[in-house]
């Protein structure tokens, strides 16, 4: 036989009371516990690059991208052109490492800055000169490869009356730089400016004939930019400075470290934008020049 003892009025309130503190620790402690969460996924650098490579193979215009090891991600920056049928494909071609992509947005379009009005003319195109170089007792100017693709002889105005010299070599697609040699002897071609690779972070300067001088920020480095007008180009320097149409070719620098060659693209000084340069030392050693 089992004796059951009946407890006072006293000891249920004591004993309600303990099981409403335990209630309350238990309940604190597992506020207390992180939640536990599937760790991020990791992508190998080969893996990115294959990812690199496949968001070049969708060849989705109005985008730019770049890996960045630092995330273990590949980041897209897609203009205003491209919707989401567009960003789909891109996904699908990254096929089961699709998870490493990380999309981004930028106003406007992701243009060549090719246009009419002032500055270096020629074929009814206006460019701006980045920075002046020399070969031996040769000197010359660097500026964007779209530009040295369309006009062959440039000229100081619209009017095409007075003579700066030919495009000697132009690159683009693929790269976006060109030379063009001074071959009259009464313009002046100052210098002042060395070589440098830019940095993420960095401040900068861009100086274009459409805008004049304008101020920002280095975003990104080794980046690949599909314009939605044509042409792929990798390997460039992206910023937030605002540019336009004209002030192709124009020069990024940092004090008197020559940076890079403006290429294209998308919004303008009024609103702000995102900005794509061609590395001057790359330019240099295609052509064997110098700064000075």
């Amino acid at each position: 036989m089992r004796i059951t003892r009946t407890a006072s009025p006293a000891r249920k309130a004591r004993a309600a009371a303990f099981a409403a503190v335990a209630t309350a620790l238990v309940a604190a402690t597992a506020l207390a516990l992180p939640t536990a969460q599937a760790a991020p996924h990791t992508y190998s650098a080969a893996r990115l690059a294959a990812v690199d490579r496949a968001v070049l193979g969708a060849d989705v215009g109005g985008t730019a991208w770049r890996v960045d090891h630092a995330t273990g991600t590949v980041v897209v920056t897609a203009d205003s052109t491209v919707g989401e049928a567009a960003l789909a494909r891109i996904r699908k071609a990254a096929g089961a490492d699709a998870g490493a992509l990380r999309i981004e947005r930028a106003p406007g379009t992701f243009t060549r800055l090719l246009g009419p009005g002032d500055a270096v003319y020629g074929s009814g195109y206006r460019c701006s000169v980045a920075f002046n170089v020399v070969s031996g007792s040769t000197y010359s100017f660097l500026t964007a490869g779209h530009c040295g693709n369309v006009v062959k002889t440039w000229y100081t105005n619209s009017a095409q009356s007075t003579l700066v010299g030919p495009t000697t070599g132009s690159s683009f697609p693929g790269n976006d730089y060109a030379l063009v040699r001074y071959a009259n002897t009464a313009l002046s071609h100052p210098g002042g400016f060395t070589a440098a690779n830019a940095y993420v972070g960095e401040p900068v300067k861009r100086s274009g004939s459409t805008t004049g001088t304008k101020s920002g920020t280095v975003t990104g480095l080794d980046v690949t930019v599909h314009y939605s007008g044509g042409g792929t180009v990798r390997g460039m320097i992206q910023t937030n400075v605002c540019a336009e149409p004209g002030d192709s070719g124009g020069a990024l620098y940092d004090g008197t470290k020559a940076l890079g060659i403006t290429s294209g693209g998308s919004g303008n000084c009024s609103v702000g934008g995102t900005t794509f340069y061609q590395p001057v030392p790359e330019a240099l050693a295609k052509y064997r020049v110098s700064l000075y």
